[in-house]
């Protein structure tokens, strides 16, 4: 097999992602400019591609990386309905978590890298197909088994992960637990060490409250649970800061004193990810037993079809994807000649 790329040969798994949005059309548009991409096979029906899009069907991921430069490798998966630019299909709702459930078989499996997820709509999915999960990260985990999972969102000046994620904000303090948030330390911390290769991590845990609770005047979650659950983890070794006003964590100078961000909810992690990289943001699980990123935005409804969807988040998950996936990748045995 051919398409060495960062310590590994195998491709990346890349899902079509609803066809209604502008997956397909990224997946077209990474063939513009081909230098510098891992090797990706592409799963999804080819008739939802761009007019015009240099694509071939391969019958196996191992042969994606044989095909010219260029060409967009597919691994075909027909869909009932045509993809119509901002009106998704309900019908076409069960083959797009068929494209998502064939790419995570191909990772369990050991035949792809890792997968690379295109933006789904969860309300057309419950709508077509009864899909039950908030989003692609829960989903994900329950292939895997029902494991615990984080989303981490991450560019070039920034890794942030939220403690809790598709919930509404007035649920927040109920759900964040210290169990909850051990588990998201934990998971985070393990995961600089596996996959970004930093032996050992440093985290900054957000407040809940203003001003991290201005000594309880603003809240009390912070000295009655963050507080000594930190205290506890740095006792094992844990390298923590926190917890932190969250006004201040983002800037360059508080950035550069850490590895990660612990944050409480949503918003607080992805304002700030959005804020200093919008086009090249990437979500990734925490705690697969696969490799899985995502271009952090969503389908697009309001350009999709008019071709000027900007591809650079989704490279950028590639790349991450094929980064981590090298780092996964077992030490080549030492020579017994």
């Amino acid at each position: 097999m051919t398409g060495m790329w960062g310590g590994t040969s195998l491709p990346l798994a890349l899902t079509c992602g609803d066809p209604a949005g502008i997956g397909p059309e990224l997946a077209a548009r990474l063939m513009d400019a081909p230098s510098g991409l891992p090797p990706l096979v592409w799963i999804g029906d080819p008739a939802h591609l761009p007019a015009g899009t240099r694509w071939q069907g391969v019958d196996s991921p191992g042969h994606a990386a044989d095909l010219p430069p260029g060409t967009l490798p597919v691994l075909p998966l027909p869909f009932p309905a045509p993809a119509r630019p901002a009106q998704p299909d309900p019908a076409n709702a069960p083959a797009i978590i068929a494209a998502i459930d064939r790419a995570v078989a191909l990772a369990q499996a050991g035949q792809v890298a890792g997968l690379v997820t295109a933006p789904i709509n969860k309300a057309a999915l419950k709508a077509g197909a009864g899909f039950a999960f908030p989003g692609h990260t829960e989903y994900l985990a329950h292939l895997a088994g029902d494991v615990p999972v984080v989303m981490m969102l991450a560019c070039a000046g920034l890794r942030a992960v939220p403690a809790t994620i598709h919930i509404p904000l007035a649920e927040v303090p109920a759900r964040l637990t210290p169990a909850l948030l051990e588990q998201t330390i934990r998971l985070t911390a393990a995961a600089l060490t596996r996959d970004f290769g930093i032996s050992r991590p440093r985290l900054a845990i957000a407040g809940l409250n203003p001003h991290a609770g201005e000594s309880g005047t603003m809240g009390q979650q912070e000295s009655t649970m963050i507080a000594p659950l930190l205290d506890r983890l740095r006792a094992e070794g844990f390298t923590l800061s926190g917890p932190l006003p969250a006004d201040t964590m983002f800037h360059p100078a508080a950035r550069a004193r850490y590895d990660a961000a612990i944050c409480m909810y949503h918003d607080q992690a992805l304002i700030p990810i959005k804020t200093i990289d919008f086009a090249g943001g990437v979500n990734i699980t925490l705690g697969l037993p696969f490799i899985r990123t995502s271009p952090d935005h969503g389908t697009a409804y309001d350009i999709a079809g008019q071709g000027i969807a900007d591809p650079t988040s989704l490279r950028a998950a590639l790349q991450m994807a094929a980064e981590m996936a090298a780092r996964r990748a077992p030490a080549p045995r030492a020579s017994t000649a």
